[in-house]
């Protein structure tokens, strides 16, 4: 028997703390730097962003994020047996110990399943997702707990209104299990090192200090290009991949960084955007956790249905790119 994985859970959590543009340049404003809920709002679609109290790190909002996805799935955390965690600010430096062996512990698990870490940064839940797949595929494991989970407002300036303005914290998840039936349809992966520069928190721990810095740094209109050109291609080969194509799609999913670049992707593809989902205005650039959050919300309002074709897509630092078409 073929087997295929499908997605049988979804989960998602935002921190309580929600920071409004107007209290945010209210923020800046007491620090000299000006800004506008205007500015945020027509440069990225942004309106608000949640950010983690200091106790709670990536593996906290993961929990609750699983928690959610195993409850929909009907699911006790021992019967996962391999669990991956996409993160760009894990729990430890150097994701040491990984952050999904944290998640394992935080949920109660008995069962020594397995747990891996993934970074892609913005992409990395594709990335994810399509390691997951093929663990499924090979026969290794049958259910899988995916997690993409950031606390950003840890690693950002806000001295920088350009970068300070677009990211928020949060969580999303999903449960894959292996099926007879076709879910994950087709998972097309890219990465180009040239472009590390561009996006980047360029600090290392040496004599444990931070050497370099240890603030995010982006290139907005070097990502931006970059961005735009790559996420219309990597959908196009996930199509191609499936033997489907554009007008088949039900829903896109991009990585929810910015409208302009997200509207941009759907025009390309030749879909009317009230095809695309949309929570970047309410959550901002949660990175690895961001298609996973839109997804999930889209479940639970009843948009995204059972049979239902969507594209999710992400881009991000390394630079990395990706998609994974999939059948709910």
């Amino acid at each position: 028997m073929t087997l295929y994985s499908k997605i049988i859970g979804t989960g998602s959590y935002l921190p309580e703390k929600r920071v409004t543009n107007q209290e945010l340049t209210e923020q800046l404003a007491a620090k000299g730097i000006e800004t506008s809920d205007e500015w945020i709002v027509s440069r990225s679609g942004i309106s608000a962003r949640h950010y983690a109290e200091p106790e709670q790190k990536s593996s906290d909002l993961a929990v609750h994020a699983a928690r959610r996805a195993l409850d929909m799935a009907g699911l006790q955390p021992d019967d996962i047996d391999l669990i991956v965690v996409a993160s760009s600010t894990p729990d430890f430096f150097g994701s040491f110990p990984s952050t999904a062996c944290i998640v394992q512990r935080k949920l109660g698990m008995s069962n020594n399943c397995a747990a891996v870490d993934v970074q892609a940064v913005c992409s990395g839940f594709v990335y994810a997702v399509a390691t997951a797949d093929s663990f499924i595929k090979s026969g290794a494991h049958k259910k899988v707990l995916v997690i993409g989970a950031e606390v950003f407002s840890r690693i950002l300036n806000f001295d920088d209104r350009g970068t300070c303005v677009l990211f928020g914290d949060g969580a999303g998840a999903i449960i894959l299990g292996a099926s007879a039936e076709p879910g994950i349809l087709a998972t097309k992966l890219h990465a180009d090192g040239r472009h590390a520069d561009i996006l980047s928190v360029p600090g290392s721990v040496a004599g444990g200090a931070v050497a370099g810095s240890a603030f995010l740094y982006m290139d907005g209109p070097a990502v931006f290009k970059l961005a735009v050109s790559v996420l219309e291609k990597v959908a196009h080969e996930a199509l191609e991949q499936a033997g489907m194509s554009a007008d088949q799609l039900d829903w896109l999913i991009p990585h929810q960084a910015n409208i302009r670049i997200m509207n941009s992707t759907a025009k390309k593809l030749g879909l009317p955007l009230e095809k695309m989902v949309v929570t970047v205005d309410q959550h901002g650039n949660t990175s690895a956790a961001s298609i996973p959050l839109a997804l999930d919300i889209a479940v639970r309002d009843g948009r995204i249905k059972k049979g239902d074709n969507v594209m999710m897509e992400g881009v991000g630092g390394g630079f990395t790119w990706g998609a994974v078409l999939v059948r709910m």
